[in-house]
């Protein structure tokens, strides 16, 4: 059974996380911890898919930073979700320097952000298991793509329902694929809110609309940090 630990010093805050994930995936077996010595003793006991954890922890202002170190220290590819009250135009840039797949800062996203993101660094961590090479050839004939966005965009046949940036933003990520296209690349297609929150709810919106009449797709993997890559899967 995977396992997931969520590393929060705030009950209220950690119930809530650790509640979001069992809605969400109630497969997955949710260990909560609530300061530093107890975390740092579960990384070395357990085998965590993925740690959600904030930076402060009770009085240890860095604690967070201390454990992602301890994480990097196993050599086992943890990824790990971080989740601070901390501004995230400056934490950002720091937790991708200490390898943290992603970061959210606390009162600026919801349930479904938080979800999102979390079932896209489980799905990618679980495709890179196997370190699958990406793909480099030109992609096939499974989806079509109208260039003046008059039709909507075929998939194995059929219709995908989607709207005008989101269908900017598909062009762009096939366009280029096997490749990372980063947030700031498909920020010059997307007219407004040019920023990754924006972003992000886009691709949801792409997945979504695929899912509706191709449950399985696969094919938008998300690189932590940085952005994301057609797969065509």
């Amino acid at each position: 059974m995977p396992r997931i630990a969520v590393i929060e010093d705030d009950p209220t805050t950690s119930e809530q996380l650790a509640g979001w994930i069992r809605a969400a995936r109630p497969e997955l077996s949710v260990d909560q911890w609530f300061d530093r010595d107890a975390a740092e003793a579960a990384l070395h006991r357990e085998r965590y898919d993925l740690v959600v954890l904030d930076i402060e922890l009770g009085r240890e202002r860095n604690a967070g930073v201390a454990l992602i170190n301890e994480i990097n220290k196993q050599g086992l590819g943890t990824p790990v979700l971080v989740v601070s009250a901390m501004p995230a135009a400056i934490y950002r840039s720091i937790m991708k320097a200490l390898d943290a797949w992603d970061y959210l800062q606390k009162t600026t996203f919801d349930e479904a952000e938080f979800v999102e993101t979390f079932l896209d660094i489980l799905r990618t961590a679980r495709l890179r298991e196997p370190a699958p090479k990406a793909a480099t050839k030109a992609t096939d004939d499974s989806l079509q793509l109208d260039p003046l966005w008059q039709r909507t965009p075929i998939w194995r046949g059929q219709r995908i329902n989607l709207p005008l940036t989101a269908q900017r933003i598909l062009a762009t990520l096939h366009a280029r694929t096997g490749e990372v296209v980063s947030y700031e690349d498909l920020f010059d297609v997307v007219k407004s809110g040019r920023n990754r929150d924006n972003v992000r709810k886009h691709v949801a919106t792409i997945r979504d609309a695929f899912r509706d009449v191709d449950p399985a797709f696969d094919g938008i993997e998300n690189i932590p940090m940085r952005g994301f890559r057609w797969t065509g899967g």
